[in-house]
């Protein structure tokens, strides 16, 4: 296959775009040991995320191992492509919308990516290189994808703190539109029905100093990038916007005729789902190793991962181990312990023969 997995913290990362994530995965991979070169088509942007050491230098480094493109969504494919066409390293991108991006950029060299964090501040004053400590970093392999593609990424992906989840684009693309994109749709909406009420201003802004500000915090994020959002993902936000009036045509029913046990079951269940919503890896989880015998062909690594997805187990390390007869290998996957035959399960009947040895705590 040809393509090796860095070193932690012994690589070279090229970054397209400084701004809220891409000077952060510069400040990340900066305090990981990497050799981080930047380039933005901002100068003052740029010499500002030299200044905050967010790189090295600035300028186009084509012998970097790893290049993430962080600029603007209609700017990905085009720059993805010129930096596989001008290095040998594997390439990523950062969009919040996969399925445009991914069927324009399918090469070997090239997996998706969108790293589930952010900031209300705007651009690289606002970088951080605990950004993605303990964030959801979705990973969304084409079918062309290397497994030593997505490899290389994902093990960059874990050295700055975030946890790799893989998908289909377009399954990832549906999820966001609930998750992040009508949530923040959500949000500038409540804003701007708040600024409408203008008789009294002035006391609702002191009123607003609590829930309500933490409700729409993500609604004072550039608006610039959600233009971009909303055109390449309408579809998925249509659909999900559509759902939430009905659901909330549904609560306006339930609050109008008083139905006291319709809106304790509607707020009861809210409640449960909210506070069982995952926060990181638990510090004391007992672990497993799964081992895959697989063969050595393109997708195979992103296909195990995708189902490990699927059936909602987390994969907390990974790694390919070549066979030395040539046209095969073994996956070696650290899972939690107790979701570890789950995944055996489900790999067997998908084929595989895949062995699981526990670890203890």
């Amino acid at each position: 296959m040809g393509l090796g997995v860095p070193a932690p913290g012994a690589g070279s990362v090229q970054i397209q775009g400084l701004g809220l994530i891409g000077g952060s995965i510069g400040l990340s991979l900066r305090a990981a040991g990497w050799r981080v070169t930047g380039w933005d088509i901002d100068e003052l942007r740029a010499r500002q995320a030299l200044r905050l050491g967010a790189v090295h230098e600035l300028g186009l480094d084509r012998r970097a191992e790893v290049t993430f493109v962080a600029t603007p969504a209609a700017a990905i494919s085009t720059l993805a492509q010129e930096a596989l066409a001008e290095s040998e390293g594997v390439v990523s991108d950062v969009g919040s919308v996969k399925g445009p991006i991914c069927a324009a950029v399918e090469h070997p060299r090239f997996v998706g990516g969108h790293p589930m964090a952010g900031s209300e501040q705007v651009g690289i004053a606002g970088a951080r290189a605990d950004m993605f400590a303990g964030a959801v970093w979705v990973l969304t392999p084409g079918e062309s994808t290397l497994d030593e593609t997505y490899a290389a990424v994902r093990a960059v992906v874990a050295e700055m703190g975030a946890e790799a989840v893989t998908m289909p684009p377009d399954l990832h693309d549906t999820l966001v539109s609930v998750v992040s994109h009508v949530p923040h749709l959500t949000a500038a909406t409540l804003v701007r029905l708040a600024v409408e009420r203008t008789a009294e201003r002035t006391v609702l802004q002191r009123l607003a100093a609590g829930g309500f500000r933490d409700m729409t915090r993500v609604a004072a994020g550039s608006p610039d990038i959600w233009l971009d959002i909303c055109d390449a993902n309408r579809l998925a936000i249509c659909a999900s916007l559509d759902r939430l009036i009905e659901v909330l045509g549904e609560v306006r029913d339930v609050v109008q005729r008083g139905d006291r046990e319709a809106l304790q079951d509607h707020l009861e269940q809210a409640r449960i789902a909210r506070v069982n919503l995952p926060s990181g890896i638990p510090s004391d989880v007992e672990l497993a190793v799964v081992r895959v015998p697989v063969k050595d062909r393109p997708g195979e690594v992103a296909r195990i991962a995708t189902l490990a997805t699927e059936i909602d187990v987390n994969i907390y390390d990974l790694e390919i181990a070549h066979s030395t007869e040539g046209g095969r290998g073994v996956l070696i996957m650290v899972v939690a312990a107790g979701p570890a035959e789950r995944l055996r399960s489900a790999l067997a009947a998908d084929g595989y023969r895949p062995s699981v040895r526990h670890l203890g705590i």
